[in-house]
């Protein structure tokens, strides 16, 4: 004969069973909640781009989010065609920009207005350097860059975002202080017109008469010396 007392209840065994399940759903609840509302913070592994702080990947994709972002970034104008009065009588029509830029326009990183590099930077001479939100050297020469172009007698410097989206670009730059003024190139026509290398960052000195030069080798701006001796180099003809 069996011994009936050595069986566990029917009822017990259910009870100790519903007290397991709610301990792991808890202990469950517990692990996964830390993670599920840390807030998004630059560099963390999340599968999207760098933003600053306080601004997630659904905040930039509103209006909103994306015109903090503009404020946060605070950037620099971005270039303009000149805009001269009609004159009263005619008169000969201008020189048309010349060089690699003629006929570029790409959109301002602040607010995606048409810039036409080729006009604005017509007559002025112009520091461009290429880089990508993904690109960590791009990171850490853009505030050389900066300070290359808050010196005395420093050629105006303009940024060029070549991939990713122009929130993506605000936000990298409001993260690290820059506020150079900055376009995007979306469509990669302004990378086309200068047959720029597939490696970044990359550096070109516009001339004033539109002649493009590349800073050659490609190399990492590490100070504002380094900028100022490599304008320096290209203006010499090097």
């Amino acid at each position: 004969m069996t011994d009936q007392r050595s069986r566990p209840a029917p009822r017990r065994t259910a009870l100790r069973w519903a007290v397991a399940a709610a301990v792991l759903l808890a202990a469950v609840g517990i692990a996964l909640w830390p993670l599920a509302h840390v807030p998004w913070a630059p560099g963390r592994e999340t599968g999207g781009p760098p933003a600053a702080d306080g601004a997630g990947p659904a905040d930039q994709a509103t209006p909103d989010g994306q015109a903090a972002l503009a404020g946060q970034a605070a950037l620099a104008p971005c270039p303009a065609a000149p805009v001269t009065p009609a004159p009263a009588a005619p008169a000969p029509a201008a020189a048309a920009p010349a060089g690699p830029l003629a006929g570029v326009t790409v959109p301002c990183l602040v607010d995606g207005a048409p810039v036409p590099l080729g006009a604005a930077l017509a007559g002025r001479e112009t520091l461009v350097n290429v880089w990508s939100h993904t690109c960590q050297p791009c990171r850490d020469e853009l505030p050389a860059l900066q300070e290359y172009a808050a010196g005395a007698g420093a050629v105006p410097v303009l940024g060029v975002q070549v991939d990713g989206s122009r929130q993506a670009g605000l936000a990298m730059l409001a993260a690290i202080g820059v506020h150079l003024p900055s376009v995007t190139d979306p469509d990669g026509d302004l990378r086309a017109a200068l047959s720029a290398p597939p490696v970044l960052p990359l550096s070109y000195l516009v001339s004033a008469d539109g002649s493009v030069r590349l800073v050659t080798p490609p190399r990492v701006f590490r100070s504002a010396g380094d900028v100022d001796a490599a304008v320096r180099r290209l203006r010499a003809g090097g």
